[in-house]
């Protein structure tokens, strides 16, 4: 079984006292049904599961009234063997985006309170979908109402390279002693080093989604992941025909290839077809990150917090949500190549793509510098307070855009960067080189997690009560 860290949050959530029904959402095939099932059967004497894709009748349990009792008695009559123990039982609703009345009736589960609740959906995001659902199905399935303030909703995303790292069995002593190099600027001994590496090709070739990693752990065959991954674009495409009415979801996902492999990877519309325009494709783009099978880098208009503040909205870069749905899509024998470093000019976007894979995972927005002439820093990210620029390189090439920001502090305020690459860790001055497999040692800061300094109203008051306008 594969180590999920999604375990601590959903403990953390069941042990919260009076907590909202959780809705996980995530990309198809992330994880979140087998992980969902193991900690309900670890955590509760009753485990009640619906899958509303698989069992369609199930649906009609929660047609009608919204109640509580009126749902469990019609769950009980289509599930005699189910068992509801109030404050024992949990709940699972699975693929919840093919059924919005389960999705409504979370304010009765959270205002009754006798059972936990945990729903899951691969779709969520995308908007309009329950509507979609019900011209498909031609039920009348009720309005697909959000109760909003009535559940609690947490991304999953497929396994990163920290989880990859525990499924190849490396101790996380090991793994806190990699890092402990990195925060101290100090090399990875040699051999740790060597190790480090090859598995991190190894991620980059399978990837983060579970069922590719248990196969490759099974049989340590490139083939076989391979035709994992074929039936997980396979079924990412037929939720493009069955569930959109985008006219061009495919043609913009089979375009993110060619989209990389530009010197100047900004994403171009014209690229997925001689003559395409952002009217007839944005919407189809947009279906595809709400789905979670794409995210945006977006371009900044200058290198300096808030980067999202300072992001230009028309101008992005696109990247597939996992490093192995973007392998998955390259010609047979890219794997081997990754390996083997005979990649040659599209090494730099597999390398690009596997740091959007480490920052995306760590739930931050990608931002990127880009200025005619050829100033360009790969990725800008949050450190300490400053904007820090992250240059991946695939070679031991020198970052020449990063040394040009560095020079010039007054103008582009930017104080220190981060190199990645095939190297082990150094410094250059402001610039500290790193192994692109540290790339998931990164951190960054939270929800705001500071006191504001008391103020003394009674003082300020008093204060105020002295002041004099007499002229």
């Amino acid at each position: 079984m594969l180590k999920r860290k999604i375990e601590a949050t959903l403990l953390q959530w069941k042990n919260q006292s009076g907590h909202n029904p959780l809705v996980i959402k995530g990309v198809r095939q992330c994880g979140k049904t087998f992980i969902v099932k193991q900690f309900a059967q670890q955590h509760y004497d009753s485990v009640v599961y619906v899958n509303f894709a698989l069992e369609a009748d199930k649906i009609t349990a929660f047609l009608g009234n919204k109640d509580v009792d009126t749902i469990l008695l019609n769950l009980s009559t289509l599930m005699p063997e189910a068992q509801f123990i109030p404050g024992k039982t949990c709940i699972i609703l699975d693929e919840i985006q093919d059924c919005p009345d389960a999705r409504t009736s979370l304010k009765s589960f959270k205002l009754d309170g006798r059972f936990d609740i945990i729903a899951t959906g691969s779709l969520l995001g995308v908007k309009g979908y329950g509507d979609k659902q019900k011209k498909k199905k031609n039920k009348k399935l009720g309005k697909n109402s959000v109760p909003v303030g009535y559940e609690t909703i947490i991304s999953m995303c497929p396994l990163d390279f920290e989880e990859f790292l525990w499924a190849n069995g490396i101790r996380q002593e090991s793994i806190e002693a990699v890092r402990k190099c990195f925060q101290r600027e100090i090399p990875v001994p040699e051999g740790v080093h060597y190790a480090f590496q090859q598995l991190f090709y190894r991620y980059i070739v399978v990837g983060g989604l579970p069922a590719a990693i248990n196969k490759y752990i099974e049989t340590n065959h490139m083939g076989e992941v391979a035709t994992v991954y074929k039936s997980i674009i396979d079924e990412y495409e037929d939720d493009m025909v069955k569930y959109a009415d985008k006219p061009h979801i495919r043609e913009c996902f089979e375009s993110i290839p060619a989209q990389l492999a530009k010197e100047n990877k900004k994403f171009q519309y014209a690229t997925i077809k001689k003559g395409a325009r952002a009217s007839q494709y944005a919407g189809s783009l947009q279906w595809l990150e709400d789905a979670g099978i794409i995210h945006r880098c977006y371009n900044t208009e200058i290198p300096e917090l808030p980067l999202d503040g300072n992001a230009k909205p028309e101008v992005f870069k696109v990247y597939p949500t996992d490093i192995g749905i973007l392998m998955a899509m390259l010609d047979p024998g890219t794997r081997a190549d990754v390996l083997q470093g005979n990649l040659f000019g599209y090494k730099g976007a597999i390398f690009e793509g596997i740091m959007a894979d480490f920052l995306h995972k760590k739930g931050q927005n990608l931002y990127y510098y880009h200025k005619d002439g050829g100033l360009e820093l790969d990725f800008l990210i949050r450190q300490n307070g400053e904007c820090v620029p992250c240059e991946v390189k695939s070679t031991s090439n020198k970052a020449k855009s990063v040394k040009s920001v560095l020079a010039h502090p007054e103008k582009y305020h930017i104080t220190q960067a981060l190199k990645f690459g095939d190297y082990n860790v150094g410094r250059d001055g402001a610039i500290l080189t790193v192994p692109s497999y540290m790339g998931f040692f990164l951190e960054f800061e939270g929800i705001e997690d500071f006191d504001l300094p008391i103020l003394d109203i009674d003082e300020v008051n008093r204060l105020a009560s002295t002041m004099s306008f007499e002229q």
